[in-house]
């Protein structure tokens, strides 16, 4: 905060498609689509008619209990369907980290009903990010995120973020009666955006499998089309979650909003009578949110952004590869989704290089250690990806 009180703030004023304006009027690719969520794009007048529309309707009402909003009931059942594991039920939340903590509730208390309360300990990785409530914290991978609050969670472990073979060593050392669920980004996001190594998601899908351990997908960053020609990174990959943490592309970020997806393994003992979940948020399931989500999704399927999102994939790795062969980069990690990262050599000119990238009126941002995220609008032309290539190029020096 005192360097934002001595530079002054970054102040986004308005925003249309793949761009961004300062309220000096000045414009900007936008890179990471706001904070990973705007799918769609800025703008998009159809969304906020909707919302609108639902305002002057119902804008909210508690969601406990048997009570519901139409449009939120027609959200679950539309995301129900969209699921990567079928008959999947929805709990909706305020955000992702309201996600994560709900699935870490949802895990253990999953254990005591079934007649296994000793199956509690909660498993991330290195380099992980699940949020920033207390449970997301504690799973946290990046060190510094965690630093100065003491232990916020009894029973929670970390391990390599890229080794099967780390997740089977735990269950050998601890027992699989222990642990009740093992947290996974199928793309390592805000701690610096790491692909998997070929087969590790299918390999440790398999150990949770074999082990009775919950495998939780955490596509708050991922869902919603982010890896491209499929709704979520679970279903191009096979992965089947128990348990799916989402928000972000769910609304494109015009209202927060997030969801759980809880496979019918997981929901049959609250669903099958006489167990209450005393769990939920006084915003979860918002009906202005719902209406949101509803015209995001419309758009969504209506201009076939999945596809764009593909085509992404092979977009951003073609232009950004050769900013590898740049003194200033260690490397390019990009060829999986609507992502990629340019690798700074030296992490402690991130901060600087975003400042750079804003002369060059790019709106960027620094992951993990040093790495310049890259993650646009679906929306984003063949021609505005070759101008933020070039702009990246131009502020590297």
């Amino acid at each position: 905060m005192g360097a934002v009180e001595r530079d002054g703030a970054f102040v986004v004023a308005r925003g249309e498609g793949a761009y961004v304006w300062d309220r000096d009027g000045n414009r900007y690719l936008d890179a990471t689509a706001g904070l990973w969520f705007t799918n769609v794009g800025h703008g998009r007048r159809e969304i906020a008619d909707a919302v609108g529309a639902q305002l002057s309707t119902l804008a909210h009402y508690s969601n406990f209990g048997d009570i519901a909003a139409p449009v939120t009931q027609e959200l679950a059942q539309r995301l129900s369907e969209l699921a990567p594991v079928p008959g999947s039920k929805i709990m909706f939340t305020s955000g992702g980290s309201d996600s994560v903590d709900t699935a870490a509730k949802l895990a253990r208390r999953y254990w005591h009903e079934v007649g296994k309360p000793d199956k509690t300990l909660l498993v991330g990785r290195r380099l992980a990010y699940h949020g920033m409530h207390v449970a997301g914290t504690a799973l946290a991978g990046i060190t510094v995120n965690r630093e100065g609050y003491g232990e916020l969670v009894p029973d929670a472990r970390t391990i390599e973020w890229n080794d099967a073979h780390a997740l089977a060593a735990l269950i050998d050392e601890v027992g699989a009666d222990r642990i009740a669920a093992f947290f996974c980004e199928p793309i390592i996001g805000a701690g610096g955006i790491y692909l998997p190594p070929e087969g590790y998601l299918a390999e440790v899908r398999r150990l949770c499998r074999d082990n009775d351990i919950l495998f939780v997908a955490d596509e708050v960053v991922t869902g919603f089309g982010r890896i491209g020609g499929s709704w979520f990174a679970s279903t191009r990959f096979g992965l089947e979650p128990d348990l799916m943490t989402t928000a972000k592309g769910l609304t494109s970020g015009y209202l927060p909003m997030g969801a759980v997806f809880a496979a019918p393994r997981v929901a049959e003992p609250f669903h099958s009578g006489g167990v209450w979940f005393r769990h939920g948020y006084t915003y979860g399931g918002h009906a202005g949110a719902a209406a949101a989500a509803m015209a995001n999704l419309d758009i969504i399927e209506r201009e076939h952004l999945l596809d764009a999102s593909k085509n992404l994939e092979s977009l951003l790795h073609e232009h950004l590869a050769p900013l590898a062969d740049h003194p200033r980069v260690a490397e390019i990690r990009s060829g999986l989704g609507a992502v990629a990262a340019v690798q700074l050599a030296d992490p402690a000119e991130g901060p600087a290089m975003v400042k750079a990238l804003r002369a060059q009126g790019i709106s960027g941002r620094a992951a993990g250690q040093g790495a310049l995220q890259i993650s646009p609008s679906f929306v984003i032309t063949e021609h505005q990806v070759a101008d933020l290539a070039a702009g990246i190029a131009r502020a590297l020096g």
